[in-house]
């Protein structure tokens, strides 16, 4: 292959190699703190029990909130909590790192094939034929 197309096409690959390399980076590069439910976006209690329990000393925080078992102390004294008083923030971060996995993989696999195309060209390693003249029969 002639210099001139070698230099030309090695530029154009590593041109085309910027696009998953940025793409990639910024997957990477995001806050993995920035998952958790809004605070103004708290659930209550009966609807995070697909996605957390919490126990005091044993038993489920729900049948004791649910018996007036818990109470607490400010104050004005004392007060029993009610299933209204607690609510669940939740860190969806292990829900979001599954759904990237399959973006990041094939953005590795292009920057993997375009790093290998880049190697096989700026070396020179393909077979180039020069154009000839046709023959005449």
């Amino acid at each position: 292959m002639p210099l001139r197309l070698r230099v030309f096409y090695s530029l154009l690959t590593g041109a085309l190699l910027l696009i998953p390399l940025v793409a990639l980076y910024s997957e990477l590069s995001k806050r993995s703190d920035i998952w958790w439910t809004p605070a103004t976006n708290q659930l209550p209690l009966a609807e995070s029990r697909d996605r957390v329990e919490i126990y005091v000393r044993g038993r489920p925080l729900g049948m004791l909130v649910d018996q007036g078992h818990l109470a607490i102390t400010d104050s004005a004294g004392p007060h029993v909590l009610t299933s209204q008083d607690i609510a669940v923030r939740l860190n969806n971060w292990d829900r979001v790192r599954i759904q990237r996995l399959p973006v990041l993989l094939i953005y590795t696999a292009v920057l993997g094939a375009g790093i290998l195309a880049l190697v096989v060209v700026a070396t020179g390693r393909l077979a180039y034929r020069e154009e000839r003249e046709p023959v005449a029969g």
